[in-house]
């Protein structure tokens, strides 16, 4: 989002949180910003995004598995966010992953009510994706891309929620044994369930749902391939690739996609940390909404 002399070439600055699982390259075409999530790993703050790679992140992780602790971000960290997209143009519009799932969107609300006095000239709009993954990251694209077109705060809103009703996320857990800290199933649980190989399959849409259990992953790929195929059909579709510390796995789903999608739009991207924390390592998912 560059300047051009004096005058900003967009109305609309777009900013959402490092779980939307957006590519680097993504969000430099887009000028997007993103507020980093904290967490804590061997006792050490890190912020997802600006401190530590996602495959770093997964290798400490691995080390210590236990000390892996989320720090969602402060009103103050949104605000600088806000502060910093407030110098690329006149409005803000920031995507949160849902509220169901973190505190980020009351966090970038109290920031909202902070930047009236900190950025008397800017007016800024919180949206809730009610979802999370690049499933968020779509929906942030699709405000930003309504950016790049000039379209006003409002109509960017407006292009944010429409994408938010089309997008879906199904992910497919390489173990359930992690699956307890997100608080929808007991730890014991977690623990049978990783004993006998189960492999869930989740939803996305407000929290996280569970969808279905496979026993290997070869059925578990075939599963969420089904479920995209359903939604979609033979339209035209946008989809995004991710994984958690599985670049081989990834890029051979990626590459199936390719072969039995009509792909409008393929990235590959890596899960946050601060999902790998309940999902653990070798995850895969695909988000994904089809044209029309």
């Amino acid at each position: 989002m560059a300047m051009s002399g004096r005058f900003l070439i967009q109305k609309v600055a777009i900013i959402t949180d490092s779980i939307a699982c957006l590519t680097r390259e993504l969000v430099e075409q887009y000028g997007i910003e993103i507020i980093p999530i904290n967490f804590y790993a061997g006792g050490k703050l890190y912020k997802d995004w600006v401190d530590i790679t996602p495959s770093e992140s997964y290798e400490l992780f691995l080390k210590d598995p236990e000390s892996f602790k989320t720090s969602t971000a402060s009103p103050g960290d949104c605000l600088k966010t806000y502060q910093s997209a407030s110098k690329q143009a006149k409005d803000i519009l920031c995507v949160t992953v849902s509220a169901k799932l973190s505190t980020v969107y009351n966090a970038a609300q109290e920031a909202k009510e902070l930047a009236k006095t900190e950025l008397p000239q800017t007016s800024t709009e919180v949206l809730d994706s009610q979802t999370a993954t690049a499933a968020e990251g779509f929906i942030a694209l699709a405000a930003a891309r309504a950016a790049a077109a000039g379209k006003d705060l409002a109509d960017v809103v407006s292009a944010a929620k429409e994408m938010r009703d089309r997008v879906s996320c199904v992910i497919l857990l390489d173990t359930i044994r992690h699956v307890y800290r997100s608080g929808r199933i007991p730890k014991v649980a977690s623990q049978v369930g990783s004993v006998l190989n189960i492999r869930p399959i989740l939803t996305v849409s407000g929290a996280v749902h569970f969808a279905v259990a496979v026993r290997n992953r070869k059925h578990g790929i075939e599963r969420i391939l089904q479920m995209m195929r359903k939604k979609v059909g033979q339209s035209p579709v946008h989809i995004a690739v991710m994984h958690a510390y599985a670049p081989d796995e990834a890029e051979k789903l990626k590459k199936r996609v390719s072969t039995e999608f009509n792909c409008a739009e393929l990235w590959l991207t890596e899960f946050s940390p601060i999902m790998g924390y309940a999902c653990g390592t070798g995850t895969v998912g695909l988000a994904f909404y089809a044209e029309g």
